[in-house]
């Protein structure tokens, strides 16, 4: 039986003495939330940020007012600096985000219900990956905190080039 992501992340945490931070949006602090259920999180995870309006995307995490204009708070340049600004702001490792449209409302042609961005910020780079999800509000979400997760994963597996 495979062990969940979360319990998989604990492992490589503590045997590479790294840190993680989350910035999250659609989430509402899910994947903070699968973290933290882990006992002895606390050493590699010195906190979180749910940043669900453009206010707080940019006064919390230093996204620019032009990238949210430009771009939307759905976006891979709004994750990308997500995910810059939590790693930050805890002078973490690693730097995890996640911005989407959980439904059922709030899609548009461009950018429909289920799109969901998530940004991954290290030392050694930073990345981006979407996906477009089909499922309810709560099923969206849940999607979204496993991809988080397999995100960081596939980095700390040297799977992301």
């Amino acid at each position: 039986m495979r062990s969940a992501p979360e319990e998989i992340l604990y492992e490589y945490m503590h045997t590479q003495g790294l840190t993680i931070s989350t910035a999250e949006s659609c989430t509402g602090g899910l994947v903070s939330d699968r973290i933290t259920n882990i006992s002895g999180s606390s050493g590699y995870f010195p906190g979180g940020i749910v940043a669900y309006s453009y206010e707080a995307k940019a006064s919390l995490l230093g996204v620019s007012w032009d990238t949210l204009n430009t771009h939307g708070a759905v976006s891979e340049e709004t994750v990308l600096e997500m995910a810059r600004g939590v790693r930050k702001v805890f002078n973490a490792n690693i730097g995890i985000s996640v911005s989407g449209i959980a439904g059922p409302t709030g899609g548009t042609p461009e950018k429909p219900v289920g799109l969901t961005w998530f940004g991954l910020s290290t030392d050694k780079g930073d990345w981006a990956r979407h996906f477009i999800w089909d499922g309810d509000r709560v099923e969206n979400k849940h999607h979204s905190s496993e991809a988080a997760l397999q995100f960081v994963l596939d980095y700390l597996e040297g799977k992301l080039k």
